[in-house]
């Protein structure tokens, strides 16, 4: 039998470098009613916080690995963020899988940027996001249905908007929210590119 509990819970997948103002955003998204997934140092955290949140590896039965190099790149979470809500065959499709359905992303990026200069390439390396910006891509992509957030400054518009369509987020947010993510992820990747260029 197939459990569907799942599907009638909001979730907010959390994952950041940045731990600024995590308080405001899980106390208002919890307002709200929606559940917490994550992973490492941000779990860690939100808990530390007062909230229950799920560890990605407990729901995806995949323990992180490299020194946290692979923990969110799973197709259980990429399901739950590519799936069209209304699509009936997505739709029985992902029901099988009995995952949270995702429906804000929060990932910020290793700071690539700032450790050029001052750390060896060894570590700047290391600070190149994989699962961040594929993350957000995927949420990017299915803006239909899905809040990807990828700026800290962006919480307060995220609740504000909350706020106006009683806990969720209207198609306009969410296409707005996603072009910033292609426009940011663009230009990490310019600067990744130019440091190898060198």
């Amino acid at each position: 039998m197939v459990l569907r509990k799942n599907l009638n819970k909001k979730f907010a997948l959390i994952s950041v470098f940045e731990k600024k103002n995590l308080r405001y955003l899980c106390d208002n998204l919890n307002r709200y009613n929606y559940n917490f997934i994550s992973s490492g140092s941000t779990g860690a955290k939100i808990r530390s916080l007062g909230f229950k949140c799920k560890d990605i590896s407990k729901l995806t039965k995949f323990k992180e690995m490299f020194d946290g190099r692979v923990k969110t790149l799973n197709p259980l979470i990429y399901s739950s963020l590519l799936y069209k809500r209304d699509n009936k065959t997505h739709l029985k499709q992902f029901q099988l899988l009995n995952f949270p359905k995702i429906d804000i992303v929060v990932v910020n990026l290793y700071p690539f940027k700032k450790y050029l200069g001052k750390h060896n390439s060894d570590k700047i390396i290391e600070m190149i996001d994989i699962g961040g910006p594929a993350l957000l891509r995927a949420a990017g992509k299915n803006f239909r249905y899905i809040t990807p957030i990828i700026d800290i400054m962006d919480y307060k518009k995220l609740i504000t908007n909350l706020n106006k369509n009683s806990g969720t987020t209207d198609i306009f947010f969410r296409k707005k929210m996603a072009l910033k993510v292609f426009n940011e992820t663009s230009k990490y990747d310019k600067v990744i590119s130019n440091w190898l260029n060198e």
